[in-house]
């Protein structure tokens, strides 16, 4: 399990390092790159799958540790997927735009055709308006989408971390009282992580609802 952990911690520092490189890539080679980094992506993905099922071969003294690495690298490698997937909304974007503006650039107007002289400024600055909002609210998705990811990812934790402090508490003799408070604790983060999650749900549809 070391050295497939190693490996994968390995490859997910490569694509942090490549992710650098996308702004600075010129348009014919941007989407190799993309394709590249989802690939190894992938890749990852299928190496945490073989992780987790070696977690459960741990034995038990090793096992909670094991998976808050293997927690931690699946929350590295979420992050990173969302990471592409925002840039490549934001080219996808860029690229829409400066193909309407190239054809509303090409059209002929003529000064006699009342229905067809536009205001050529004011219209192509409502459709990067347009753009504008529209990459704003992707980001704000993505951005949404990662806080999620690390709620759920962080409420795994707790429960682990929970489950590993009943196990010690039970070892020592601890008494009855100071398990309760310890088990209240972990009820009241529970509550805040599911109010965090709601609230955030709540502010998306508002965006959402907003701008469309």
């Amino acid at each position: 399990m070391e050295t497939l952990y190693h490996q994968t911690n390995k490859h997910i520092q490569e694509v942090q390092s490549m992710m650098g490189h996308l702004e600075k890539t010129d348009r014919q080679s941007v989407h190799l790159l993309e394709n590249d980094l989802q690939a190894r992506i992938d890749q990852i993905f299928n190496h945490l799958e073989r992780l987790e099922i070696l977690v459960s071969k741990e034995p038990l003294n090793r096992r909670q540790n094991a998976k808050l690495r293997v927690d931690q690298l699946k929350y590295d490698v979420q992050h990173l997927r969302t990471a592409l997937h925002n840039f490549q909304h934001r080219r996808y974007d860029r690229e829409a735009q400066e193909r309407e503006r190239e054809e509303l650039m090409s059209r002929t107007f003529t000064t006699n055709d009342a229905d067809t002289s536009i205001p050529m400024d004011e219209t192509l600055q409502q459709n990067s308006n347009l753009h504008n909002a529209h990459r704003g609210m992707d980001d704000l998705l993505g951005s949404s989408s990662s806080i999620l990811n690390g709620l759920r990812d962080q409420r795994s934790t707790l429960k682990g971390t929970h489950k590993k402090m009943l196990d010690v508490a039970n070892m020592l003799g601890l008494s009855n009282t100071v398990m309760r408070l310890i088990e209240r604790r972990a009820t009241t983060d529970k509550f805040i992580m599911i109010g965090g999650m709601l609230l955030t749900c709540v502010f998306m549809f508002l965006v959402i609802r907003y701008l469309g």
